[in-house]
């Protein structure tokens, strides 16, 4: 995982000069203004030993990816909780489409695993890059609902292409 490091200091002197006013004595410079307070010192950003510091960052192939970091693609099937579904039931607008909870709340309530429950929600909708990550994590496209019916049943022909030839690509 990249961490980041940031250090900023403020400087201010200890004892302020006497002969400067209390109030700021603003020049104009250029196209601004300048403030002139004696006891604040500019603000420095960095090491004040005087070194300089290299920062870069590495993502993608160089790097770190979502997937090697842990975010997305590296879910096993226990990863995946009743609350997964929710949101996903929520987030391709499924609530919205049905009106109720109750085709998610049927499918929650049999002995399926999360991870199925979204492959199979995943196949209806053809919601390609989350059926990749799904049977990725070890998601079956062959469990079947109370209604008998599996992820591929649920999906269109195009999708079923799409799982089939994820799942020859796996084996």
């Amino acid at each position: 995982m990249a961490s980041i490091l940031s250090t900023t200091h403020l400087t201010l002197a200890s004892n302020p000069q006497s002969s400067q006013p209390f109030l700021p004595k603003l020049n104009s410079q250029f196209l601004g203004l300048q403030s002139n307070v004696g006891w604040l010192r500019p603000c420095r950003i960095g090491p004040s030993n005087g070194s300089r510091a290299k920062c870069w960052f590495k993502f993608g192939k160089n790097g770190v990816d979502a997937e090697g970091a842990g975010i997305y693609g590296s879910q096993t099937r226990d990863d995946f909780d009743r609350d997964d579904v929710e949101q996903y039931f929520n987030y391709m607008g499924m609530l919205a489409v049905e009106g109720t909870y109750d085709k998610m709340e049927a499918l929650l309530s049999q002995n399926i695993h999360p991870v199925d429950i979204l492959l199979m929600l995943a196949a209806s909708e053809g919601d390609k890059p989350k059926i990749e990550e799904l049977l990725r994590a070890g998601a079956g496209y062959d469990i079947k609902d109370a209604d008998g019916r599996t992820a591929l049943d649920r999906a269109n022909e195009e999708t079923k292409d799409f799982i089939l030839g994820l799942s020859v690509r796996k084996a």
